[in-house]
């Protein structure tokens, strides 16, 4: 078992935190002494603060640069088109 104290700022991730959720992609934005403040990015985008003490099952990978680039280009074109749709 992991935990969010290992996470670095700054940082994707691909994290399962239990057995039963799916895989989510995660980026820490913020470090505290004992938090740290995560987007977390999926159907919706949602921000929350965890303590670095939270467990987390299995840290699936740390997305390099240039996988987080590629993602960035589909979520945004993804939110473009939705908005498009949004407009008929």
């Amino acid at each position: 078992m992991y935990s969010y104290a290992l996470l670095e700022s700054g940082c994707y991730y691909l994290i399962q935190e239990k057995e039963e959720m799916p895989i989510q992609l995660i980026q820490v934005t913020l470090e505290t002494d004992h938090c740290v403040f995560v987007t977390m990015y999926g159907d919706d985008e949602a921000q929350i603060w965890r303590k670095k003490t939270d467990p987390i099952l299995d840290i699936i990978e740390l997305l390099s640069d240039e996988a987080v680039k590629e993602w960035q280009n589909l979520y945004n074109k993804d939110a473009y088109n939705y908005e498009e749709e949004d407009d008929d």
